[in-house]
């Protein structure tokens, strides 16, 4: 079963302005600040805690906190009209979300991708797409069993191409969640487009945009 996303005029695009990239950056800087103030006060808890159980349940509480903080500083918008490393930026990103929400439930998470240099808003709006399609096959594909999520990207041409596929159940047809919907919008920012797969052997999201050098 295919199913394709175009394009939407009822979604905005992230707007460009200075305005919405500084509010932007303040609010990530104070959510960074947050999870640093939580890790902080298990951290105490743990230590003042004179019972082992408790400390260690903590200890575990700090470090998923901890991987969480690393996934969003890896979100974070890269600076505006510099060129990076797509598969770098995919790579760390793939680790955290690997060791936040993947390792726990035995689901393997692989990243086949070369070198290749993106425009760095679009590769912010790249990543924040497989970070949702990731975590969305996470939640949603596998049972207690575990399996696997293959991130694939690759240039063709003067298209840049990626694929999110999982070997879980098959997903039911899209349907208006909010995580989608931020996908739509992300994808249309890109110029792209988005197809889903799938088939008993798991589900695929083939995602394509213009390769930008500006």
């Amino acid at each position: 079963m295919r199913t394709s996303i175009g394009t939407s005029s009822s979604i905005a695009s992230f707007p460009p302005f200075a305005e919405a990239r500084l509010l932007l950056r303040e609010f990530t800087h104070r959510i960074n600040n947050d999870f640093a103030s939580a890790i902080s006060v298990v951290s105490l808890a743990a230590a003042r805690s004179p019972n082992n159980e408790v400390k260690a349940a903590l200890s575990a509480v700090q470090d998923r906190l901890q991987s969480y903080a690393t996934v969003h500083r890896a979100l974070q918008m890269p600076d505006h009209g510099m060129q990076i490393d797509a598969a770098s930026y995919l790579r760390q990103l793939c680790r955290a979300i690997s060791r936040s929400k993947l390792e726990c439930r035995g689901i393997r998470l692989v990243l086949a991708t070369q070198s290749l240099r993106m425009d760095s808003e679009a590769c912010w709006r790249l990543g924040m797409i497989v970070s949702e399609l990731v975590t969305n096959a996470a939640r949603h594909a596998f049972g207690e069993g575990g399996g696997e999520i293959r991130v694939e990207l690759r240039q063709s041409q003067s298209f840049v191409e990626c694929c999110i596929a999982d070997d879980g159940a098959a997903a039911a047809p899209i349907c208006p969640a909010r995580g989608l919907k931020i996908v739509e919008a992300l994808i249309e920012g890109l110029d792209g487009r988005i197809e889903q797969r799938s088939s008993s052997r798991g589900t695929m999201w083939v995602l394509s945009f213009p390769l930008s050098t500006n």
